[in-house]
């Protein structure tokens, strides 16, 4: 890391601190954290069923069990206690706390996204640090996702529902705006790879998203929204559990046209915009049932529907064929997708204590994706996957201070895609193809003293592929100095497997290479964890993420294809401060740098730049007050620094910062009123050259529970 990096480092978090203090004095009291979180205690240590050991719902008014008339009053936790005592399953693969892990991960609860009113999981992961989550074609509802961890790209980043993977195998990645978050308990970010866990795609890190389970209390929640350019929102959920029997059902409809002005000063452009429509139509449907109390098996099936206008960008002139030249504006282009997430999962507590669970689980997901090309191509795209899975897993505490994770995981992927030309009346198939990945597993931890602990952990995966096999090791420990100073650090190789486009794509313009090897990553980390006080927390982390054998398109040879040709090492660092200035009264500040730097590329002239998009700064605050009846009010920031949009880095985009109002008001027992205006400053912005955001956009809800 250059030393002019290390001084923009050192500005930054002055300034961090500086910005707290002046916002502390002059608010005098009404600064608030935008990631509070609600009461959470230690893991259960009772009897009980096998679903105790799996993720735990959080404890809100709606499905609180047990009468408030015989409740004893909450014990009032520290914003310190409330962090480190998040649940969290992406670090162990087991239920455990954010204090419980070596690695820095980072939490967004449902009451959180309620409140920031984000519609999909895409808008809310925005303020979280770890991640650069901002979408490439758009700020509408139903913009494509890009989320960019530690210098790698959205398909190096492994997406996981309730702990399993759901990558696409035959593009790669996967769009978390497809997932809509009325379904959603939490999201869990864990920056620097998970190969030792989860196997491929974990280069440069993990998203968990955890969906709700069955309520104790049998409870209805419906809500409508509305919002700027036609948003239009409604939701159902029903939840509850009779005798040994848990059930949550739940359907999401999000419609909005997104047809706002805007202008693109580079090429002269003024217009509004069209064919940027979109409809929602999701499903859920989990059920639960208690085999004796020592058994549970769990249901789940998801659909997600969506139809969207796909409206392209405007062309920008200059410079000539660059990374906006070739943009056009569609009025008929349509996407459509639909998918069916399902499986099937059963937990078993083995012999008489709560040490000791076993799990096993199958899985099947279809994901079809059509687009449809009427203005300039006249074709219609058509990509078809089908994934099969298996995991078995028993997660063993066998003595006081040891812990072991062990198991095996299998999955095959089949998937199809196809161009179909209206001029000629011609179906082409450009792959059609599968892959299948095994692989055994163990994670090991060890508590040698209250004060210091350590894990290993060893994967090998096994795979169809000519070059599909790897070895993922991992190592990690933190140790605590004092009651209020904690140090850790990490080391984890990751690696990717190439898609099936990669490997068999077989069109005009792209053609697969059956010989491709996995891209490699060895990521590590130290940070540090300081309480300060009884008021705050600084977690902060400096990481070093190579990825080497990176998979690019090479147009320098004969027939051009896909090549293992690139290196690059992605230093930086992860900040987030966590403040309690008064009671009810909160403040964050996080940052995350990103130095994402080309060591090796068959273009000479790409050495020694910035990689394209994955090295923007961000830096996020937040302001607001909370009460434990549920009121919320705040002020939260966003930005983005300048970054490169070619690996040459001779085209760039500037950097970008807008504030966010966001509110959530109890009516009543049974009613909640929420509210928002997004970008309060109308800044305007281009995410990639030609393609706009919306602007200043409000909305308001009602939210009701019975």
């Amino acid at each position: 890391m250059s030393t002019s990096r290390v001084v923009t480092y050192c500005e930054f978090f002055s300034k961090i601190f500086v910005f707290t203090a002046i916002y502390g004095m002059v608010c005098g009291g009404y600064i608030a954290i935008a990631n509070q979180v609600p009461q959470i205690s230690e893991l259960p240590k009772y009897e009980g069923t096998a679903r105790d050991l799996e993720p735990v719902a959080q404890v809100t008014p709606e499905n609180t069990p047990a009468s408030t008339e015989e409740k004893e009053p909450d014990i009032e936790l520290t914003v310190i206690d409330k962090l480190l005592n998040e649940p969290v399953y992406s670090p162990f693969r087991r239920e455990g706390t954010v204090k419980d892990s070596t690695r820095p991960v980072y939490v967004i609860t449902g009451e959180e996204i309620e409140a920031q009113g984000a519609k999909t999981v895409r808008e809310a992961l925005k303020f979280l640090p770890g991640i650069l989550p901002d979408g490439t074609v758009g700020t509408e509802v139903n913009a494509l996702s890009g989320q960019f961890i530690r210098g790698s790209n959205s398909a190096q980043v492994l997406i996981l529902l309730d702990g399993r993977p759901i990558n696409e195998l035959g593009s790669g990645g996967f769009d978390l705006s497809e997932f809509t978050t009325n379904i959603v308990e939490r999201i869990e970010v864990l920056p620097g790879g998970g190969s030792t866990l989860y196997g491929s795609d974990a280069i440069g890190g993990v998203i968990n998203i955890i969906t709700r389970r069955p309520t104790e209390k049998v409870t209805t929640q419906a809500g409508v929204n509305f919002g700027a350019y036609g948003l239009n929102q409604q939701t159902i959920n029903s939840s509850g559990k009779v005798g040994d029997i848990g059930w949550v059902v739940g359907y999401n409809r999000t419609q909005a046209e997104n047809n706002y002005p805007f202008s693109i000063p580079e090429a002269n452009f003024e217009g509004t915009r069209e064919n940027n429509d979109v409809l929602y139509n999701n499903f859920n449907v989990k059920l639960e049932t208690d085999l004796g109390s020592r058994n549970t098996l769990t249901l789940s099936t998801l659909y997600l529907g969506k139809d969207q206008g796909v409206p392209g960008g405007v062309p920008i002139p200059e410079p000539l064929y660059g990374q906006g030249y070739f943009n056009s504006l569609t009025d008929s282009d349509r996407k459509y997708t639909d998918q069916v997430l399902t499986d099937l999962t059963w937990n078993s507590k083995l012999g008489s204590g709560n040490d000791s669970l076993l799990t096993a689980r199958v899985y099947a997901d279809f994901l079809n994706t059509r687009f449809d090309s009427r203005n300039s191509s006249q074709a219609r795209y058509d990509n078809r996957q089908a994934s099969y899975g298996l995991e078995a897993q028993h997660s063993w505490k066998f003595a006081n201070n040891q812990t072991l994770v062990y198991g095996f995981d299998y999955r095959n992927v089949s998937a199809t895609n196809s161009t179909f030309d209206f001029s000629v009346d011609t179906k082409t198939v450009t792959y059609d193809d599968s892959i299948s990945q095994g692989a055994l597993f163990a994670r090991y931890e060890i508590n040698f003293t209250s004060s210091f602990t350590a894990n290993l952990g060893l994967r090998q995966d096994f795979s169809s592929l000519t070059n599909g096999s790897f070895t993922s090791p991992s190592i990690g420990a933190k140790f605590a100095l004092t009651d209020s100073t904690t140090l850790r650090a990490n080391y984890i190789k990751n690696f990717r497997a190439p898609n099936l486009f990669n490997l068999y794509a077989n069109g005009s313009t792209y053609v697969g290479n059956p010989n491709l090897r996995q891209e490699k990553g060895d990521s590590y980390d130290i940070g540090i964890d300081q309480k300060l006080g009884n008021f705050g927390l600084l977690r902060l982390t400096y990481f070093n993420n190579t990825i080497s054998d990176l998979i690019a398109y090479n147009f320098a040879l004969p027939v051009a294809t896909y090549e293992n040709i690139g290196k690059v090492r992605t230093t930086g660092i992860e900040a987030v401060l966590n403040l309690q200035l008064a009671k009810n009264v909160y403040a964050f500040v996080g940052y995350t740098a990103n130095d994402p730097q080309i060591l090796k590329s068959t273009n000479s002239t790409e050495v020694d730049k910035e990689l394209r998009f994955a090295g923007a700064d961000s830096l996020n605050a937040g302001l607001s007050y909370e009460t434990p009846g549920g009121l919320y009010a705040g002020i939260l920031m966003h930005s983005l620094g300048a970054y490169p949009i070619n690996n040459t880095n001779t085209e760039s985009l500037p950097g970008y910062t807008t504030f966010d109002f966001k509110m959530r008001v109890p009516l009543s027992d049974n009613l909640i009123l929420t509210g928002s205006v997004d970008n309060l400053f109308d800044q305007r912005y281009q995410l990639f050259p030609g393609y706009p955001d919306g602007g200043r956009v409000f909305q308001v809800g009602l939210n009701s529970t019975f």
